[in-house]
């Protein structure tokens, strides 16, 4: 009786190995493609942030998120979100506090911006105030554009970047 069990197992065992062998990818001709793509190459969206490095303003660019524009509060986001790990390894911070956000921009008459802040105003640095100044300024195609910052019934500019 063994020697029939064991003729059973190695009679299936031959009957899968066999099955298995005989699935594969069979050979075929040269398969000849198309031609490489052309054209330009889509432009990459950047964005530029001014951060603090030794006690100064420092501009430092970043790829854009999925190749999309951000609107002026997005960048400012950004900002008080601080610098990545990159960044800091390179000694950059923010002097803009995280609880500065949510931001929102509105435009005056041509050439000024008016941020506004969920903080007071007066109680950022003056660091502060040029980071957001500057990085807003950054984003808009009139420059040198005035921005004023404002925050919990508190002004202050309007200021040009000073960089």
């Amino acid at each position: 009786m063994r020697t029939g069990l064991a003729r059973h197992v190695l009679a299936a065992g031959l009957v899968s190995l066999v099955a298995v062998a005989g699935c594969g990818v069979r050979p075929s001709g040269v398969i000849i493609g198309g031609d490489p793509p052309s054209g330009g190459v889509a432009p990459t969206t950047t964005i530029t942030l001014y951060l603090v490095k030794n006690g100064r303003l420092s501009a430092v660019t970043r790829p854009g998120p999925g190749g999309r524009p951000l609107f002026n509060a997005d960048t400012l986001a950004l900002l008080a979100a601080g610098p990545t790990a990159t960044e800091q390894a390179d000694g950059l911070t923010t002097d803009v506090p995280p609880e500065a956000g949510p931001f929102s921009v509105t435009a005056e008459p041509a050439g000024h911006l008016v941020v506004t802040l969920s903080t007071p105003a007066g109680e950022l640095s003056a660091l502060a105030v040029e980071q957001i100044v500057c990085t807003a300024a950054a984003t808009t195609p009139e420059s040198p554009a005035q921005v004023t910052v404002v925050g919990a019934g508190q002004s202050v500019g309007p200021r040009n970047c000073p960089g």
